[in-house]
């Protein structure tokens, strides 16, 4: 069986976790490619919900394996942490079952420290940054410098790595930056433990992963991050340090592009972006409070990773159409619409005024974007509740030509739409 991929349209944060998951119950194999703990996946399961950081949405099905990619930087701390609120909540967290890449980077408390004290010294120019130290860890990787994840196998080698990248960090950190060392003693020590729990599950997964292919196995490769925060494809600097488009599935797990057969971008109805850099439909006010809803469910437009709101806006669909083709979508998942329930009207914009000229195409340069006008369809909306809503021909009307105009201004097919945050609450479309 080939390879499904899993991405995200916009800036992140579309609920890609919540699609993974569902996928995952087709699935043999789930394997994240890009990031680290500066996503955040919730899932909704019956009354819980799970928030994933590291871990692929399919650990919450039993039978699926789920592998951490070499296209990621691990921070073993954090990733013990999730592995023990997992299995305190009756999650099988079995080395069986989870597969950590032995050529993934690791973050260090370094890395999170020159990570926070760079977006200081940026002042009102910062970037925005989760300030988990993703962004350093792939300095390092790409410096040739960096910690891989099969070093944890030796405890005593790792534990002298580690002091030794503290010590050049801290030259940095204490003279570029005027901020306090970090203790590499200390530090190491704590990584060490982390190290002899994690050693377990660490494995030469692209090997893994062929062989799964080979034999037919299904394999849902899912990403981090959204498209418009992709290092080369998005609205550089205000970008992720990785490539969360499809081409980072391919180097960041090490599988051949000749596996993949089906592309799925994870859209939501609205748009949202964490962060500084360019938001062309951002909406200020009242419409974009309701939008991002008071943070008391856990599905409101809050950061699942900070806890920051999240600036909100209508759809835009310029930036879909650059998704799809960056990534070659064969279908989409359009999440979220039930948030849309209640306004008397919703705007899509399908294109951008700039400078006087009409643009229909997503700028490369983030200061032309920045400077972009969309230019909105104006569609009636509903005031009907949707969320138990579980067939198509069942939506109001209003809600029926929204996912038809969308999909075809982006010219790609709409196959799932979800209204609500638990695993129920989705439409087939087809």
């Amino acid at each position: 069986m080939p390879a499904h991929v899993v991405v995200g349209m916009q800036w992140g944060d579309e609920g890609k976790g919540r699609v993974a998951d569902l996928l995952a119950q087709d699935a043999d194999i789930v394997a994240r490619f890009a990031g680290g703990d500066n996503a955040g996946h919730t899932v909704q399961v019956g009354d819980e919900s799970f928030k994933l950081h590291l871990i692929p949405s399919g650990v919450l099905h039993q039978d699926v394996v789920c592998v951490l990619g070499n296209g990621m930087v691990i921070n073993p701390l954090k990733l013990v942490e999730e592995l023990r609120v997992l299995e305190s909540r009756g999650v099988d967290i079995s080395p069986d079952r989870i597969r950590i890449a032995e050529n993934a980077h690791i973050i260090t408390p370094i890395h999170t420290a020159l990570d926070s004290a760079k977006e200081n010294q940026r002042g009102a120019g910062a970037i925005g940054t989760t300030r988990r130290g993703i962004g350093p860890a792939y300095m390092d990787k790409v410096g040739r410098m960096g910690l891989r994840a099969g070093l944890m196998r030796d405890i005593d080698r790792f534990a002298e790595a580690v002091k030794e990248r503290i010590v050049i960090g801290n030259r940095i950190l204490t003279t570029l930056y005027g901020s306090i060392a970090v203790d590499g003693e200390a530090m190491a020590d704590e990584l060490a433990n982390a190290a002899q729990f994690l050693s377990a599950y660490i494995a030469d997964t692209p090997l893994l992963l062929h062989r799964a292919l080979e034999d037919g196995k299904r394999v849902l490769c899912e990403g981090a991050q959204g498209t418009l925060l992709d290092i080369d494809h998005g609205h550089y600097p205000y970008v992720t340090s990785s490539s969360p488009t499809v081409g980072g599935a391919i180097t960041g797990l090490g599988i051949a592009p000749k596996y993949i057969d089906r592309v799925t971008g994870v859209a939501k109805a609205y748009s949202t972006r964490v962060g500084s850099g360019p938001f062309p439909t951002e909406l200020e006010g009242d419409l974009g409070n309701k939008l991002r809803g008071t943070g008391e469910n856990p599905w409101d437009e809050y950061g699942t990773t900070t806890g920051r709101p999240r600036r909100c806006g209508w759809l835009d669909t310029v930036v879909l159409r650059y998704a799809a083709r960056i990534n070659g979508l064969t279908d989409i998942v359009l999440t979220k619409l039930d948030i849309l329930s209640g306004f008397e009207e919703v705007s899509v914009a399908d294109s951008y005024m700039c400078q006087g000229e009409l643009m229909h195409e997503v700028p490369g340069d983030h200061l032309m974007m920045a400077r972009c006008e969309p230019v909105y369809e104006t569609l009636r909306g509903w005031d009907d509740a949707i969320s138990d809503i579980q067939q198509l021909d069942d939506l109001p009307g209003a809600a029926r030509d929204y996912i038809d105009h969308v999909q075809g201004l982006v010219n790609r097919p709409i196959c799932m739409v979800t209204v609500g945050p638990s695993r129920h609450q989705f439409i087939r479309v087809f």
